[in-house]
């Protein structure tokens, strides 16, 4: 059996919530809990998270998205040449490597 840990964090790498799912379920379904009742400006996450109840939910609080898109995915929500995705591209280059580094 297998788990999944999902962490939501500041723009400091500071932990702020996180939630456990099982290893076989889909990440996108512990979001709601992540998200709801915190105001924030931008979501940076990476393609697991490209759905598009999560990009409507973000659009509605006007959050700047910088997901990656999804290979498979058909129409897109998020194009890739709009200012919301191209203003923090530079942000989510300077975050990744400090998420990435082993502790």
């Amino acid at each position: 059996m297998t788990t999944k840990i999902l962490a939501l964090t500041d723009a400091f790498g500071n932990l702020v919530r996180f939630v456990l799912l099982p290893g076989h379920r889909f990440d996108t379904v512990g979001v709601p809990a992540l998200i709801d009742g915190l105001c924030f400006g931008a979501l940076i996450a990476d393609k697991a998270f490209d759905s598009n109840a999560i990009i409507a939910d973000l659009n509605e609080r006007g959050a700047k998205i910088v997901i990656s898109q999804h290979p498979r995915r058909v129409g897109s929500t998020v194009p890739s040449s709009s200012p919301r995705h191209t203003a923090c591209s530079s942000s989510s280059r300077r975050i990744k490597p400090c998420l990435d580094q082993d502790s």
